[in-house]
């Protein structure tokens, strides 16, 4: 698995972005947020029971993630059509703010090395900065969701460019080396 201080591979997908069929569809790829930092989140399939949790509440942070020029960005082996029809099935997933990247041929997943056996991807987290470094990988078990407040609080602290201490919070004095 890649991860903090590799490279973020390049990437280009079809990805959901709305409900409405004639607007849907971009193609979104690593240039499209040129110089902003990337939250690039991954779940293992559309129409199950712990992704929505996680994906509605990306929802619900995205504001507080664009604040700090972030772009978060969600992804599955799914196609983009699937992803559309899960956005107008699940009440939490309509109106989504960000696109749900569609890694049908698992180029991306594969290359992250973030593929289990069966060839979905794992319950995955990555804060890349704005040169495509990244800065926080996060892997969790399938069972588990993940928690959205803190890879926010994450990305706060490698905004800082400081040391941040356990448990810092935004605001937070950070640590001086002696």
């Amino acid at each position: 698995m890649l991860t903090v201080g590799d490279k973020f591979p390049q990437f280009s997908v079809k990805a959901t972005v709305s409900e409405e069929l004639d607007t849907a569809f971009e193609t979104v790829s690593s240039d499209s947020y040129s110089g902003k930092w990337l939250v690039v989140f991954f779940w293992p399939k559309d129409f199950t029971f712990v992704c929505p949790t996680e994906i509605a509440e990306f929802g619900r942070k995205n504001g507080d993630f664009a604040d700090r020029d972030a772009q978060v960005l969600g992804a599955s082996v799914d196609s983009e059509y699937v992803h559309l029809a899960w956005r107008k099935d699940h009440p939490d997933l309509k109106g989504l703010p960000f696109p749900m990247l569609s890694d049908l041929r698992k180029d991306l997943s594969s290359q992250l090395g973030i593929l289990d056996e069966e060839g979905v991807a794992k319950r995955a987290t990555f804060i890349v900065d704005p040169h495509g470094i990244i800065r926080f990988a996060s892997v969790t078990d399938m069972n588990v969701g993940r928690n959205v407040g803190e890879v926010l609080r994450v990305l706060d602290a490698l905004q800082t460019d400081e040391l941040c201490p356990c448990n810092w919070q935004r605001g937070d004095d950070t640590l001086q080396a002696a």
